[in-house]
């Protein structure tokens, strides 16, 4: 088959899997990553599909930016200042632990220090996408604190890698100094080149009043921050790490309103495609792992495979276990104390610690041959047992993280709810206190007043309701039938406008305008026959 319709043909089997998989997860009660990991190593079968490889500088490049962007932009700030210090300690000493066990493991197994530091680092790092997609139901603090924890320990994990692969290839020479210079620069470099670019794109956007170029020019963030930090040997995944949590609340206070659901739109279309991608390549890369083991037998390296996935997962256990009980002794503030989480908890964190992306790209970037001209030692089995730990992390931990979340019995997270339901009536009740003071600004007529003071006070009184877990006030019931009122009759004016596109009294582009227009006004009232959510009147 030509190369240009290989790709294509992958381009519509990656698209159908993500598709058919979402809709298999929902019915059979499974994850979908797990299933698009299954399809992907089945595809593997496919001989046109055996030809189609991942390079590692897509993963890098272009999947790594836009998802850890997207995973930036919507966690928590707030939660990661409170959780600092176990977001710090779990990125850069238990990432070192395990780099290091994981090295000692594999060397141990039979491969040369080099390669086996090289394993350990691409091993090190949990994955923030599929903690994003795995871990979402749990409470809002045990998300958050995995994903800021995979959000910034692919740097520290990157780093190792860089400094295993450059002294196994005979270009680095190791001493002390340097290597903390390596990690000040990482760090360091990797937030400046976040932060400036997150900087320029404030001024960028406050200067633009044009939705489609405003668009672009947050698309090109991710990959900008990515850049300006590669360029200073920084860590790029940082960059974007920084740049997304500085856009996060930077971004609600410029742009247009059209403009920020039109970039949320698309980018969460954007990640979702990507995300389900990903995982489906993973599966075909783990066969062709398989196809191309040369240096071990296929036994020896399955049971290297499950050694290291059993080593990552038990490291993280140990370290959740022994270094919390060790800061319990040495912080015993009153502060500290009420922040402590139980056994259970932090069960359900170690069997989140899911391998992705990152490991991935660093296990195919693992260059081909030494500075010397010889090949790179064992580079077929770090490629291999960084597949099937990929694998057995996301299908065996992401199978068991539910029936670990049920028997953890974990008190349901209620504060996004109270959260939006305070602000909503808090927004609603000063709106209505600045309500006559406005419109004596702007001399808006006396009725337009009271109608407008009408619906708020309408609508404080359903919010407050949904407050007090009252479902059966009168002020609810008013609410649910005239929003059954209102979408009935919008699918009335659609229908009559749709009739006459087709009678030819208007055209194609009125109606789209038209049709716009009532599904924004479908899509806020659907809204409101749940509990108000932050785009309610």
């Amino acid at each position: 088959m030509p190369h240009n319709l290989l790709g294509l043909e992958l381009v519509v089997v990656l698209g159908v899997a993500v598709l058919v998989c979402e809709l298999a997860g929902r019915r059979l009660g499974v994850a979908p990553p797990v299933l698009l990991l299954v399809v992907g190593a089945l595809l593997g079968f496919v001989p046109t599909l055996r030809e189609a490889h991942l390079p590692p500088e897509a993963v890098l490049l272009l999947f790594l930016p836009v998802l850890l962007y997207g995973e930036s932009l919507t966690t928590s700030l707030r939660e990661i200042r409170s959780n600092l210090r176990v977001i710090v300690l779990m990125s850069t000493l238990l990432v070192l632990a395990t780099a290091v066990v994981v090295a000692s493991v594999g060397h141990a197994l039979g491969l040369p220090w080099g390669p086996a530091w090289v394993l350990g680092a691409a091993l090190a790092p949990t994955d923030a996408t599929a903690v994003g997609v795995l871990a979402r139901r749990l409470p809002r603090r045990t998300v958050t604190v995995l994903r800021a924890e995979s959000l910034i320990n692919d740097g520290t994990a990157l780093v190792i890698y860089g400094i295993a692969v450059g002294v196994t290839v005979g270009a680095e020479h190791l001493t002390v100094p340097y290597l903390g210079w390596l990690f000040l620069l990482a760090y360091l470099g990797g937030a400046a080149a976040g932060a400036v670019t997150a900087w320029l794109g404030v001024m960028v956007r406050r200067r633009m009043d044009d939705p489609l170029l405003e668009s672009v020019a947050v698309v090109l963030l991710p990959f900008t921050a990515f850049l300006g930090a590669e360029a200073i040997d920084a860590s790029g995944v940082l960059a974007v790490v920084v740049c997304g949590l500085i856009m996060s609340q930077s971004g609600p206070r410029v742009g247009l309103p059209d403009t920020r659901q039109q970039i949320r739109a698309s980018w969460t279309l954007a990640a979702y495609l990507l995300n389900g991608s990903l995982f489906v390549l993973v599966g075909l890369e783990a066969q062709s792992a398989l196809r191309g083991l040369t240096t071990f037998d296929v036994t020896r390296a399955l049971v290297m495979v499950g050694i290291a996935s059993a080593t990552v997962v038990a490291v993280r256990f140990a370290f959740l276990f022994l270094f919390t009980y060790l800061i319990r002794a040495i912080d015993r503030r009153p502060q500290q104390r009420r922040r402590r989480v139980g056994h259970r908890a932090r069960v359900i964190s170690g069997v989140a610690g899911f391998r992705g992306a990152v490991s991935l790209a660093a296990a195919l970037a693992v260059p081909h041959t030494l500075d010397s001209g010889a090949a790179f030692p064992d580079r077929d089995i770090i490629v291999f047992v960084t597949c099937g730990v990929i694998v057995v992390t996301l299908v065996g931990q992401g199978l068991l993280l539910p029936a670990v979340v049920r028997w953890a019995r974990l008190p349901r997270d209620t504060s996004v709810d109270e959260e939006r339901q305070l602000a909503q009536t808090a927004a609603t009740e000063e709106a209505l206190a600045a309500l006559d003071d406005v419109a004596a600004e702007l001399g808006t007529d006396p009725d337009v007043v009271r109608r407008l003071r009408d619906e708020y006070e309408t609508h404080l009184l359903v919010t407050r309701a949904y407050q007090e877990g009252t479902g059966q006030e009168p002020a609810l019931r008013h609410a649910e039938h005239y929003t059954a009122l209102r979408l009935a009759l919008l699918a009335r004016k659609r229908a009559t406008v749709l009739r006459l596109r087709d009678e030819q009294h208007i055209d194609d582009t009125v109606l789209r305008q038209l049709q716009s227009a009532l599904d924004i006004e479908e899509v806020r009232l659907a809204r409101r026959q749940s509990p108000p959510g932050p785009t309610s009147a």
